[in-house]
């Protein structure tokens, strides 16, 4: 009896599972989508291209020629700090791990020239004269470190670009930024095309940063600091926007209430760049310049485009982390003692919108997922089971919905009375219909 019972019970179950259908959702994660941007000529900006993005979400804020690609000088190494970074996070370098100078790193020419041939330096101060000073030299004897020559670093920028999803048009050629003429004789063999980004790209680089090794503010945000302790004089900060300056004398007029980074370029073919970040009553922001024709223009044109966001947007908080949404307060579950588990945030949802906007604006909706195996007992507590995505005027916030509590895996006999049960309710409810 009980091995025909456990027929009964497999073929209710697989006549089940023909009529559970769940919709498709995608990956639960940030994702960066476009509002509608504002008109270039609201700013008014003397700028080849310029992008305003909330560094929470990633959402567009701003943008001006934000698609077309230029050479962005140093800003490049914006993406050099990235791998610095993450070889440090990875345990592949150590900040204290003493570097030795190359004859290429003391010769390449540009920002910084603090360094002799065989000099040997920390990690530590080496990126300290990447991002405070822009040093050329430390950033070639970083990459050299890393991947043992440029070239190949270079190509290790190229394959994070893709990582990241930047545009076709994103292109790296050295860890500095130079153009392929400035580097002479030292220029690649194999590698002939000029590093070239969009100010989206640099904004997304700057984004990736922040989110992933956010220690490079500790850096940044330094307005000076010596590279040895004997030197005369201090490398001094080359973004003159940094709060830190508002007690300088000679930079004062440009500091920036909360910036604290990132970068900043010049070269003959790029003009002055500028990719800075701010943070204000918890709203972080991320602003890119590119092609001014001044260097005081990069920061007044940076000034503009940060006003513009601050001033007119706000970070909303939808949901706190482990708070249960209404569109969606649980999931259904298959085999469970339960046949549904209540679902939370597994993060804080967040978006940033107009200011004074109306709650009934922004639309809250939960999805389980599509993967039948995610939903079927044992669930255990934190789980991911669904998604929450938060719509706001075209941007999206996505984020998961994780089980709030576990749910054990149901005994067969108590399957399949429920089964049992199913199918009876299906059958009264089909001949009612009928």
């Amino acid at each position: 009896m009980f091995v025909r019972a456990k027929r009964i019970c497999s073929t209710l179950a697989v006549t089940l599972l023909l009529h559970t259908t769940l919709a498709a959702v995608q990956p639960a994660a940030v994702r960066a989508e476009e509002a509608p941007p504002a008109q270039s000529t609201e700013l008014q900006l003397n700028a080849k291209s310029a992008v305003l993005m909330d560094a929470a979400t990633g959402q567009i804020l701003y943008q001006y020629n934000a698609d077309v690609a230029y050479p962005p000088a140093s800003m490049a190494k914006m993406m050099t700090e990235y791998l610095v970074m993450e070889a440090v996070d990875q345990g592949k370098l150590k900040l204290d791990e003493m570097v030795t100078t190359s004859q290429y790193a003391a010769d390449v020419i540009g920002s910084g020239q603090l360094l002799a041939a065989n000099e040997q330096a920390t990690v530590d101060n080496l990126f300290a004269a990447m991002s405070i000073y822009s040093s050329n030299d430390a950033s070639v004897a970083l990459a050299e470190r890393i991947a043992g020559t440029e070239e190949k670093f270079a190509q290790m920028m190229n394959d994070k670009a893709k990582e990241f999803g930047l545009s076709p048009q994103a292109h790296f050629n050295n860890a500095t930024g130079l153009s392929i003429a400035d580097l002479g004789k030292y220029a690649p063999k194999e590698n002939k095309q000029e590093t070239m980004l969009t100010a989206k790209d640099a904004a997304i680089i700057a984004y990736h940063m922040i989110k992933d090794h956010k220690k490079v503010l500790e850096y940044t945000k330094t307005s000076s600091r010596k590279f040895r302790e004997k030197d005369a004089a201090p490398m001094v900060n080359w973004n003159w926007m940094l709060e830190a300056n508002k007690d300088n004398a000679n930079f004062k007029r440009y500091a920036y209430t909360g910036l604290d980074g990132l970068k900043t370029g010049h070269t003959d073919e790029a003009g002055y760049c500028f990719t800075g970040t701010a943070e204000r009553n918890g709203m972080r922001l991320i602003s890119v310049v590119m092609g001014t024709p001044t260097e005081p223009k990069r920061f007044e044109e940076t000034r503009k485009v940060l006003d513009y966001g601050f001033n007119n947007f706000e970070s909303k908080q939808i949901a706190a982390a482990g708070a249960p949404i209404s569109s969606m307060q649980t999931v259904n579950i298959k085999k469970g003692v339960e046949t549904e588990v209540p679902v939370v945030t597994e993060q804080e949802m967040k978006l940033v919108v107009k200011k004074g906007t109306p709650d009934d604006q922004i639309q809250v909706t939960g999805q389980a997922v599509a993967d039948e195996a995610k939903l079927t007992a044992p669930i255990q507590k934190g789980q991911v089971v669904g998604t929450a995505k938060v719509t706001y005027n075209g941007s999206e916030h996505t984020v998961n919905l994780v089980a709030a509590q576990d749910v054990e895996k149901g005994s067969w006999i108590r399957l399949f009375f429920r089964a049992i049960k199913n199918f009876f309710v299906d059958t009264i409810n089909g001949a009612k219909k009928g």
